[in-house]
């Protein structure tokens, strides 16, 4: 039953649906039902682990991120996290280096998650459609929930020229999209598909009517305005700013970082870990009223009072 109540994936039938609902009305065990808004609790922050074995680019130091996430898992198991999770680029390029970062990734003693980033899919042709099992993900955008708060995870690589082999039909219905819609935009980044949009939408109207807070992770910004954002990053805005329920945005991608607020939900990119030879990560405390992120290395405290 745990794994049904707390992970929500993107393809639910309505039978699923039937059963979760029937379940929780006949008193299985669940978080939201023993949770309430005094609850405060901890979840770990990574973004652009951005791992491989090649020498130093500019700020990009790529084979010190192996050490980095080592140091960053070691301090996560001190602390009392509820989960951790990754924003996407947890390589840079190259399937053998997921085999070495992982196994220091399964050292976590929290429950884990992953974004996708568009460096995930930096990887042969043969391997583009096992990325999302690699990491583990239910799916490549999913929802799941933990004390009253659902957490919706994006794929900003829905729409991409880099998640698909050339001969897939999905590039080539990439393709169109980005000459049609986003040819002035930086290739490297994507765009979230129709589908995927209708199922943010039936989540956020979901979490609305139920009162749930809403934390929705991707690995692209869409706020403020920045050559990093998804290519319809002024669509996802317009579909959670009309929802009260969303508290935050949370991302990686923008290596430098930003945080801004905008009709009351509050934007947060995380600095990259693969920039300089300091680490970069981050603990969020989340509680009734307040986010309160806690930096390590690069990344600063910032203090995020909950509408």
């Amino acid at each position: 039953m745990q794994l049904i109540k707390c992970i929500r994936f993107r393809s639910l039938t309505p039978l699923w649906f039937l059963f979760i609902l029937v379940s929780g009305s006949f008193g299985f065990a669940s978080e939201e039902a023993t949770n309430n808004d005094t609850q405060s609790f901890k979840i770990g922050l990574i973004a652009d682990c951005q791992f491989c074995q090649a020498p130093t680019t500019g700020v990009r130091h790529y084979n010190l991120s192996l050490r980095k996430l080592k140091d960053c898992v070691e301090h996560f198991n001190h602390e009392d996290l509820d989960f951790v999770i990754h924003l996407g680029d947890f390589i840079d390029r190259e399937w053998s280096n997921f085999d070495m970062l992982l196994p220091i990734w399964k050292t976590l003693n929290a429950p884990s998650y992953h974004v996708l980033g568009n460096h995930d899919f930096s990887v042969a042709d043969e391997f583009k459609d096992q990325v999302s099992d690699k990491l583990n993900m239910p799916s490549r955008f999913y929802s799941f929930e933990k004390k009253g708060w659902r957490f919706i995870v994006l794929d900003g690589n829905d729409l991409s020229l880099h998640a698909y082999p050339r001969e897939d039909p999905r590039y080539r219905l990439s393709e169109e999209y980005y000459r049609t819609h986003a040819k002035t935009k930086p290739n490297w980044n994507g765009a979230v598909g129709s589908e995927q949009m209708q199922w943010l939408e039936t989540e956020l109207i979901e979490c609305q009517t139920q009162e749930k807070k809403v934390m929705v992770f991707c690995h692209f910004p869409v706020f403020p305005e920045n050559v990093h954002n998804l290519w319809n990053a002024d669509k996802v805005l317009e579909i959670i700013k009309r929802f009260q329920c969303v508290k935050a945005y949370v991302n990686g991608h923008n290596h430098a970082g930003h945080y801004d607020k905008s009709e009351g939900i509050h934007f947060l990119t995380m600095k990259g870990m693969v920039d300089t030879t300091e680490t970069s990560y981050g603990i969020l405390n989340i509680s009734h009223d307040v986010l309160e992120l806690k930096g390590s290395g690069r990344q600063k405290d910032i203090h995020m009072p909950i509408r």
